[in-house]
Formats: structure tokens, C-alpha cells, sequence
């Protein structure tokens, strides 16, 4: 269905011109792909999709950096809409590296012919619900107008860089790279004095390529990080025709699966077994390399305090071992918070980085920066680092910074950041009281990032397309979660929340990283198959705790 340009006014409504959809999607990684092919393909609407960068990817566009790779394994970190796809698709690798990753979407977009439909380089700043036409309005940074009935936001979770906290950036004589948004073209760091900012998990993968070219390598650390073997390998043929000989049955078990993914010999509790059983297991799982360790060894690890001490005091110790200087594995093992409540960032001769003779590790929790000046890095002990290049591995506005940066306004000028100024409110992490017809994929307070992002995806976008479908059956002009069904979602999350381990730590799960960011947990931490059973729950009651209005009886719902 063809766009079309209007300069009329819809009872009253303020004059729109522009480009007309039925449905705006906002990105074009795995989730905006997705909806693209979903709204088009399989309902016959009307979309455009927008994306900052100049091709598709999302995350993988951006994150180019050395090292960088997915921490779920390859053949699950994929679709599964398509069998077609899965089986022509072959991969290389246990876990993919990034420019597979690109290229695999870079595949999907060109087997689904889905650029046509994507407008590139053209970042929203402006998304407006008209009330009288009920339609959003909305504007890119490039002057393009669009109007539709839906918004799909596919804009990621962890796609908008954290602030730099230290003056002076700009005084670098060096060069300054991030990780969150690599050159193209790649960087050469031989014969460099190279100063990396964080040990997250893109600083974990990105300093040991660093340090094998590097003539110096600096590492700023201010938290150390539970950080565990991905054991990636070459693709095994044998194992590759096993999986896709039984992809169903994989895909069945990872969508039952808390993380999403097929482990399923995950053992009641640490403290119900003997030492040397529990020794025995972990040292299975840190082998098996990926999340086993997390998600596949014992399920009370973040809910009991005293099982997980089990579990850490085991990494420390395996760090200990691969760290020559006694010292600097200590500044490397967590000490004052419990393993699992940060993302655990998977590793490859991490820890192994730092028995080089050009790797050198700063604690800034003891000495923090200060400064960065133009030779460098200065911190509060008096301490100056002489560097050519800076590399920021610093992290994200996780989670609803993606969506609290494009100007968001519902009914009644409700803006988002208004309406999200003590924390995040929504109904099943999909939809926002007050915001008719925008779904958030993947947004705050659903499981997200705790679970298999494609899967995620694909649940969400499955839950957002059914619920167009579902109204344009019924001529309903709008859907739009209850005040008192998004009170009741928001208590239910944070109570789950609070009964485990992750609340106590200072995480960007909790928003912590950020300064000024209320302090709420961001994701629903009862596992995607409680969630995705609650979600069928509400579409098998009609979409219980929503109201779904025609156009003539489009009656505001009363603003959380």
C-alpha cells in the first residue's frame, strides 16, 4: 500500500503534510527487520522504517569494535520465522563475531526485501499523538515528516551511550574512540600508547585485541566483573546438521527456557549438594564455556545469597589461577557484590591479558579520574597517563534511554520523559498508559535482556502485530494498556525484583550506571515463559487490561 502526501485536516485536527503509513517501525536491527517483514509481508500494511545508520544491523552496525561477539551461541542468536532461512543459513562459528553477525542481516534484509521500506540515516526527534486523528506525527532529523497509525519501536536496548562523567574530552591531543560506535574502517593501534575506559563487557572482549597490538596498553577499572570462558569454536559439522535436523525441538526448548536458550540440566540448588558435587558441576559449566556457568548449573543463585557465594568464590578462584601477579588478580576478582546481579560478561584470554609485560591495570574505584587532559588520563592520586588513543568502553543509557531520547508525547502533551521521570511505567513491557498504539519492543520491564534478543523479538513483534491485526478485523482505532493495569504490572515486576539478588547491586539493570537515573529494576525478572504465558493470557481474554476504542468512540483513558 503506497504512501501518499496530505494537507487536510481531520476534524479539527492541526494540519498534517507529510508521508502517510499505516505503521512507523524505528530501527532496522533484529527487531525493526522483523516488524518490517511482519507489517508488510504478512498484513499488508503500509510501513516505513527509520534508522540512524546508514545500512541495516542495529547494535551490530554500531559495534564494530575488536572482539566484538555475541555471548549466545550462533545458531540460537538467530530467527526462527523462517525455516527456510534457518536451514540455508550456515555459520561459522560457536559463537559469531560481529561481522557475521552484519552479515547475516545484511542476508535477511536482501532475502526479505526489506530496504525498500527503510529509510536510512534519519534519526527521530520528534514523535507526536494527534488525539483527534489518532495518529502519531512524527519527525527525523533530516526535516522528513510521517504520519501512522502505529509506532513499532524497535530501537534497541543498549543503543545510546553513556555520558562521559570526566572533563576534558575535548582536549585530547590523541584519538578517542568508543566502543558503542566503532570506525568503519577499523583502527591500528601498533606502536600506540592505548588507555581503555571500563571493563564491562565490551571492555573484556575489546582489551585482549588491544593489548596484542598495542606498544602499551592502560586499563582503567573501576568495577571488576564476574567474567567467565565463551569457549568459542569452529562450527562443527556434525553438530550443525544436528541442530537443524531438529531446529523445532531447539527452538521449543529455548523459548521454556529462562535465558532462551536449549541447557535443561540446571539443578535445584547449590547448598542441596555436596562440595565436591558442587565443585564438580562448575567446573563442567566453565568448560562448557557461555552462560552454562549462569544459567545451567544451579537455579538459586540469584535468589540465595548463600548459594551464590558458592558460585563466586569459584570464579575468584579460577581468576586467581590464570592471573601470574597475585595483586593484580585480586584488583580483578568481585568482591562486594554477588555474581549473576551484572550481566556476566563472557571472555577470551581476559584475564590472560594482564600477564603481559605492555598491559598495565588502574584501579579508579581507589583513585578515581579526574580529568582527561591533552596528553592523557589524570587521576585523583596525582597520577598522569601519558596515551596516544583513548577507547571509552563505558556503557549504555540502558534500556529506556533509546526511547526517552526521541521526544515521545502522548495524549493530553504527556511527555514520555515526564511520564518515566521516577522510573519506567508500562503494561508487559510493551505498551505505555497515556501512548495509544505504540508497542515497545523488548522495552522496560520484559524480560529483554535476560532472555535470547531474537526470540524476544520475535515474541514482541508476534504479540504487536496480532494486536493490529486483532483491531483492523474490528475497525478499532486505538489499544491502549488501563492506568490501573500498568500500576498493577509495574508493583508485580519490582515485587519479583526484590525477591532476588539483583536490587542490591549497582547495575544498569537497575539503571545505577547512570548518574541521576532512577534506581528501578528495568527488567522482568520472572523468565520468558512465565511472561509469555501472562502475555497469551491477556490476548486470550479479549487483551484483558487494555482498552481498544473505535473511531467514534475514541474517549481518553485517565493519564497514569
Amino acid at each position: 500500500m503506497p504512501h501518499s502526501k496530505t494537507n487536510s485536516t481531520v476534524d479539527g485536527s492541526r494540519q498534517f503534510e507529510g508521508e502517510e503509513y499505516d505503521a512507523i517501525v524505528i530501527g532496522a536491527g533484529f527487531a525493526g527487520l522483523y516488524a518490517v517483514h511482519k507489517l508488510r509481508d504478512q498484513l499488508g500494511l503500509s510501513v516505513r522504517a527509520f534508522d540512524v545508520a546508514s545500512d541495516v544491523g542495529g547494535t551490530w552496525f554500531w559495534n564494530r569494535y575488536p572482539g566484538a561477539r555475541c555471548d549466545i551461541e550462533s545458531f540460537h542468536y538467530s530467527y526462527s520465522f523462517s525455516e527456510e532461512l534457518q536451514q540455508e543459513w550456515k555459520w561459522s562459528e560457536r559463537f559469531a563475531g560481529q561481522p557475521e553477525i552484519l552479515k547475516y542481516l545484511n542476508h535477511v534484509a536482501d532475502r526479505f526485501d526489506l530496504r525498500r521500506n527503510i529509510q536510512f540515516n534519519a534519526r527521530i526527534v520528534s514523535a507526536v499523538f494527534d488525539e483527534t486523528a489518532s495518529r502519531w506525527d512524527v519527525t527525523t532529523d533530516t526535516g522528513v515528516q510521517a504520519r501512522a497509525q502505529f509506532i513499532i519501536s524497535g530501537a534497541g536496548n543498549l543503543s545510546v551511550a553513556k555520558d562521559l562523567e570526566f572533563p576534558g574530552r575535548e582536549t585530547f591531543t590523541g584519538e578517542v574512540y568508543s566502543t558503542g560506535a566503532w570506525p568503519h574502517e577499523g583502527v591500528d593501534f601498533t606502536g600506540k600508547r592505548v588507555g581503555v575506559i571500563g571493563t564491562g563487557a565490551s571492555g573484556i572482549q575489546v582489551i585482549p585485541e588491544i593489548a596484542k597490538q598495542a606498544a602499551h596498553l592502560t586499563v582503567f577499572q573501576r568495577t571488576p566483573n564476574y567474567a567467565t570462558p565463551i569457549a568459542n569454536a569452529p562450527m562443527d559439522d556434525e553438530f550443525e546438521n544436528e541442530v537443524k535436523s531438529n531446529y523445532r525441538e531447539y527452538r521449543t526448548r529455548s523459548r521454556n527456557h529462562f535465558l532462551g536458550v536449549p541447557y535443561n540440566d540446571v539443578q535445584p540448588s547449590a547448598l542441596a549438594v555436596s562440595e565436591d558435587d558442587r565443585r564438580r558441576t562448575y567446573e563442567e559449566r566453565w568448560k562448557q564455556g557461555g552462560f552454562r556457568l549462569f544459567t545451567d548449573s544451579f537455579g538459586d543463585l540469584l535468589v540465595n545469597k548463600d548459594a551464590n557465594d558458592t558460585v563466586a568464590e569459584f570464579v575468584r578462584m579460577k581468576i586467581h589461577e590464570r592471573v601470574s601477579d597475585p595483586k593484580v588478580a585480586d584488583l580483578l576478582a568481585p568482591k562486594d557484590y554477588p555474581y549473576g546481579t551484572k550481566r556476566p560478561p563472557l571472555e577470551t584470554d581476559y584475564y590472560e591479558a594482564y600477564n603481559r609485560d605492555n598491559v598495565t591495570l588502574v584501579d579508579i574505584k581507589g583513585a578515581p579520574i579526574t580529568a582527561i587532559i591533552p596528553t592523557g588520563i589524570k587521576t585523583a592520586d596525582g597520577g598522569a597517563f601519558e596515551l596516544d588513543v583513548i577507547v571509552l568502553a563505558v556503557g549504555f543509557d540502558a534500556m529506556t534511554g533509546p526511547l526517552l531520547n526521541m521526544g515521545i508525547v502522548g495524549r493530553q502533551g504527556l511527555k514520555l520523559t515526564d511520564k518515566w521521570e521516577d522510573g519506567p511505567l508500562t503494561y508487559l513491557g510493551l505498551t505505555i498508559n497515556g501512548f495509544p498504539n505504540l508497542f515497545l519492543i523488548t522495552g522496560p520491564q520484559s524480560p529483554s535482556v535476560l532472555y535470547n534478543m531474537p526470540l524476544a523479538i520475535e515474541d514482541h513483534v508476534d504479540f504487536s502485530t496480532d494486536a493490529i491485526r486483532y483491531m483492523r478485523e474490528r475497525g478499532m482505532e486505538t489499544i491502549e494498556p488501563t492506568a490501573e493495569a500498568e500500576q498493577a504490572w509495574v508493583e508485580g515486576s519490582n515485587a519479583i525484583a526484590e525477591a532476588t539478588l539483583l536490587p542490591g547491586t549497582d547495575s544498569w539493570y537497575m539503571g545505577a550506571n547512570i548518574p541521576g537515573k532512577p534506581r528501578k529494576c528495568l527488567v522482568y525478572l520472572g523468565g520468558a515463559p512465565a511472561y509469555r504465558g501472562i502475555c497469551d493470557e491477556v490476548v486470550a481474554k479479549d487483551y484483558d487490561g487494555f482498552v481498544l476504542a473505535g473511531a467514534e468512540s475514541n474517549s481518553p483513558l485517565p493519564v497514569a
